[in-house]
């Protein structure tokens, strides 16, 4: 990819996070139409964020204090110190704004403003709680050969459920790198419930699939209309008259 390619694709991505602390303030979230499922995971990363944003503010503070005779050198350093305290909290506006949704046919699994990965529930081979920390990146290319990796959207350096495919999905990072992706490890906030819904629509997914078939048009079993033999006259028997 190339410099310029990279670039638009980050101003997108601060565009993104930037936006949703508005919908932050409005208590909204993007992309999550009615009917659909909104399955949380900022719940994870909530204390660390905030506690990263008190550390920026206090900072901010006191280079105000130590820089309040240079003028030009405090206006620059509260400039940077007021958006690093913004950047910190667009990394939790966004993962609020933008959960993880479960639809009737698909499943979007997302990582805050960076990336978005689509999955067909149709291809949806299997799907459990499993708890991890630490971030793993492999190739998977051992089982069918199809090259497909193991991917995370790790919040707070732990996922907690982990979606295996039929069939690989092609997913697309940050700065445009597409990777075929055979196996997803993702964080929930509630996790066994997020595994049950996904499960419920699986469920509801092969359910309809299987009512859309065509169905048997035969009608009922053809009986038998031919009359009954007739039965031979009976003759009434007449004596003989004897002379």
């Amino acid at each position: 990819m190339s410099r310029a390619a990279a670039v638009r694709r980050l101003a997108a991505h601060e565009g993104r996070w930037l936006r949703s602390l508005g919908w932050w303030v409005a208590r909204r979230r993007i992309g999550v139409a009615p009917g659909e499922r909104a399955l949380g995971y900022a719940g994870a990363q909530a204390a660390l964020v905030y506690g990263l944003t008190f550390v920026c503010v206090v900072e901010t503070v006191g280079l105000g204090v130590l820089l309040a005779g240079k003028a030009v050198v405090h206006e620059v350093m509260l400039f940077v110190d007021v958006y690093t305290v913004l950047t910190v909290l667009g990394l939790q506006a966004a993962a609020v704004t933008r959960p993880h949704v479960l639809g009737a046919e698909v499943l979007r699994l997302r990582d805050g403003a960076r990336r978005e990965i689509r999955i067909p529930l149709e291809r949806i081979a299997s799907v459990r709680y499993d708890l991890r920390f630490g971030k793993e990146q492999r190739k998977g290319g051992s089982e069918g050969g199809d090259g497909g990796v193991v991917t995370e959207l790790p919040v707070a350096g732990q996922t907690s459920v982990t979606v295996e495919l039929s069939e690989p999905v092609v997913a697309v990072r940050l700065l445009g790198r597409r990777e075929t992706v055979r196996t997803v490890r993702f964080h929930c906030d509630e996790a066994r419930e997020a595994v049950a819904a996904i499960r419920a629509g699986m469920a509801a997914r092969g359910g309809a699939a299987e009512a859309g078939g065509t169905p048997d048009t035969a009608g009922p079993p053809e009986t038998s209309t031919a009359p009954e033999a007739a039965a031979p006259p009976k003759t009434a028997g007449v004596p003989l008259k004897q002379v």
